[in-house]
Parts: structure tokens; sequence; C-alpha cells
């Protein structure tokens, strides 16, 4: 597994969903925005807490996420 040291698992905070340093945000809310068109600027505005590497990092999270291995359930 990829270390990730931007994304965090806290029981306390949604769950133990993936968020940003530990920030009251999930990287998929980060990602849902990113998604609906908003830009990266946008969400530096709106968290000033947020920096462009937690926004890379959480991108390269989700895409080693996808990568996990599949497998085709048989009907």
């Amino acid at each position: 597994m990829p270390r990730f040291s931007r994304i965090t698992h806290d029981p306390r905070l949604f769950g133990g969903k993936a968020t940003i340093r530990g920030l009251r945000l999930t990287v998929a809310a980060l990602l849902r925005r990113l998604a609906y068109g908003e830009r990266p600027e946008d969400l530096l505005r709106d968290y000033p807490e947020l920096t462009l590497e937690d926004i890379r990092e959480a991108l390269a999270y989700a895409a080693w996420r996808l990568e996990e291995e599949e497998h085709a359930l048989s009907l």
C-alpha cells in the first residue's frame, strides 16, 4: 500500500471515512466538488487550511483505490 501522509482515517470523523489531514473534509467530498466543475482554487478559497498538495494527494489516493483488485460476479 502506498503511503498517503495527508489522508487520514479517524473513527470519530465521518465514521472513519478518508479525510484530508483530519480536517472536516472527506476525500469523497473534495473529489465530488472537482467532478462537478469546481476548480482547485475554489476549494482553496473555501478551505483556507487546505493546500494544493492535499488536493493532489486526494486524487492520487482515489486513483490508488480504483486500482484495487476487482472480481467479476457470477450471475
